[in-house]
């Protein structure tokens, strides 16, 4: 009877472990290049992008950027306000990114 209760709890680890290390998460940011940059790498999936998604996903507690790309607004509609100063600065409005980290 130990060696079956034995199983099934190895079993249960084994699955609860499996799927800690399997998460993702997607984050939507937005694409300011504070003059570095790196908005270009990023939006454009370019490989130089790769080690600020990477350092992104490190600062949020993830392991690594799985993958990074340009977000058009309508795919966030609702999320994203238009038309206000805050996100329109000079007829230019801010571009956004998505970097999806791994544990």
């Amino acid at each position: 009877m130990r060696h079956v209760a034995f199983a099934i709890s190895f079993a249960v680890a084994i699955c609860v472990a499996g799927s800690a290390l399997a998460e993702k998460r997607l984050f939507i940011i937005a694409n300011d290049s504070g003059g570095y940059g790196v908005d270009r790498c990023l939006a454009s999936g370019a490989a130089c992008g790769a080690a600020v998604a990477t350092a992104y996903c490190k600062s949020r507690d993830f392991a690594q950027a799985a993958s990074f790309r340009k977000v058009d607004r309508d795919d966030i509609t609702g999320a994203v306000p238009t038309g206000n100063s805050q996100t329109c600065r000079g007829g230019a409005c801010d571009e956004f990114v998505a970097i999806e980290c791994t544990r």
